[in-house]
């Protein structure tokens, strides 16, 4: 408020998403219903990520409450509920990410399996937690590499994720110039075109990585359309946000979609110990598919 001579001005101020009452009872259903639909168990210490992130969603549908919030995603699987899967799962990706995945597929993954299935020559691999598109076009990128050893081969990439705003972006395969810090400058040059006008700037991925791969939205909670079997697996960062008896079903249906001795990719922080024994460790955090 301020004043002058004997005039009184009252200034308005909208108030900031942070005013959102977010109560202990709300963040409770909040986490169910993450829980419910994605399998994501968040802790307390996310209750800030989810407050400021949903806070966006609230101003968007200009809702003044978390608790009539709740109420429109309890009502349905509406394109709400879709917004708050992708509000609520983080995205954080990059090129060749955990390099050692990437050097240890082109120089044994690749020659394993081509030794195993000559007569097939027939190689799929899926990609559960896609992202922007980061990894799976590392891993087609892997593969145009060895383009000469698997010249007559019928090879395919299967790029799923719950988010259907990152995968739009990945299948887009148009990325900034600092996406791309750290790259063989190369590789950046053989398998990226520069964009031009209004995308000047950025870079898109040549047709030789984009027709290998296929992006498909795909909730790991719910079922799976796809039958397999795949030779590798890329689940990484991805079961840290799950509970131990989530991730044990996880990759009990993982097995069931491998056959001895297909690969299977964790993040660096990840671990088969103790919730899977259909897999043994060969390397850091790379598993083949047992016998059993």
């Amino acid at each position: 408020m301020s004043s002058t001579g004997n005039t009184t001005i009252t200034l308005q101020l909208q108030l900031p998403a942070s005013d959102f009452a977010l109560s202990n009872a709300e963040f409770e259903r909040l986490r169910e219903l993450v829980r419910e639909h994605t399998g994501i168990a968040l802790s307390e210490a996310k209750r800030q990520l989810v407050y400021g992130r949903l806070a966006r969603r609230l101003r968007a549908l200009r809702i003044d409450n978390f608790a009539d919030y709740i109420k429109v995603l309890e009502a349905g699987d509406g394109p709400e509920l879709e917004e708050f899967v992708n509000a609520v799962t983080t995205n954080l990706t990059s090129f060749f990410r955990e390099p050692h995945h990437f050097e240890f597929m082109a120089s044994q993954m690749l020659p394993a399996l081509m030794k195993r299935n000559p007569a097939a020559r027939k190689m799929r691999i899926w990609c559960c937690a896609a992202s922007t598109g980061e990894e799976p076009y590392s891993i087609a990128m892997v593969l145009r590499e060895a383009q000469q050893q698997l010249m007559g081969w019928d090879v395919k990439l299967l790029a799923t994720d719950l988010d259907s705003a990152v995968l739009a972006t990945g299948e887009k395969g148009v990325y900034s110039g600092e996406r791309f810090k750290g790259m063989d400058p190369r590789r950046m040059a053989r398998f990226f075109e520069k964009g031009g006008g209004t995308q000047a700037g950025k870079l898109r991925a040549k047709d030789e990585l984009r027709n290998l791969i296929t992006f498909r939205q795909l909730n790991l909670m719910r079922d799976w359309p796809m039958r397999g079997p795949f030779d590798a697996i890329f689940c990484r960062n991805v079961i840290i946000y799950f509970d131990k008896p989530t991730q044990r079903e996880l990759f009990e249906r993982m097995a069931r979609l491998q056959r001895p001795g297909d690969f299977l990719f964790l993040g660096h922080s990840e671990s088969l110990y103790r919730v899977s024994d259909r897999y043994e460790l060969i390397g850091r955090t790379i598993y083949r598919r047992l016998d059993n």
